[in-house]
């Protein structure tokens, strides 16, 4: 199975666009970290086209809140549908299991002992500045601290979370995570 972890960041913020969907906003990076090579990348606007054809061999996409912001931002520069590739949202996982969301921030700190390298809102400041090098930056340790949570969680059928200066657990059943489905992936474009 060959699986993608990745993470957006945007031009700009729902503020901006009048309304709290995002397939309204525009990407400045995409950051990415596939299985199968052990290597991590980002890619600028420019660099969609060597993006879609990794996309496209992924068996599963990887993200932290993936399904609801990531994969209907990405959907509208994609050229194929990003919905014909399983996703696991670990953020959407955490809420099957609590009911609740909690910040990758929040729980990379509970699980990992780790905190994010900086903030949405600063990441569009570094694409306004043109400091591509902190936004890249930023961008692939988000896709590492997700990739390290995708890791644990599978290893230990769990998650944690800083709640208040308290570490709490979070119980998550990862077995079937990676089992076929049953059905192949019908991709979408001719890679």
């Amino acid at each position: 199975m060959r699986k993608i972890v990745f993470d957006i960041e945007t031009k700009n913020t729902f503020y901006d666009v009048g309304k709290s969907d995002p397939a309204l906003l525009d990407i400045s990076l995409v950051g990415v970290y596939d299985y199968a090579t052990d290597s991590y990348s980002s890619y600028l606007e420019k660099d969609f086209p060597k993006l879609w054809p990794l996309i496209e061999s992924a068996d599963m996409l990887i993200g932290y809140n993936s399904d609801h912001f990531d994969i209907p931002l990405l959907n509208k520069y994609y050229p194929g549908n990003l919905n014909s590739i399983k996703s696991l949202d670990i953020l959407k996982e955490i809420k099957k299991a609590t009911g609740k969301r909690y910040r990758l921030d929040s729980v990379a700190a509970g699980t990992l002992g780790t905190r994010k390298s900086g903030s949405g809102l600063q990441a569009i400041q570094w694409w306004k500045q043109g400091e591509i090098a902190k936004l890249r930056k930023y961008c692939l340790d988000d896709v590492k601290i997700t990739k390290q949570l995708y890791d644990y969680v599978r290893e230990n059928n769990m998650l944690k979370y800083r709640d208040l200066g308290t570490i709490r657990e979070i119980k998550i059943d990862a077995s079937a995570w990676e089992k076929d489905s049953g059905s192949s992936i019908t991709h979408t474009l001719p890679f």
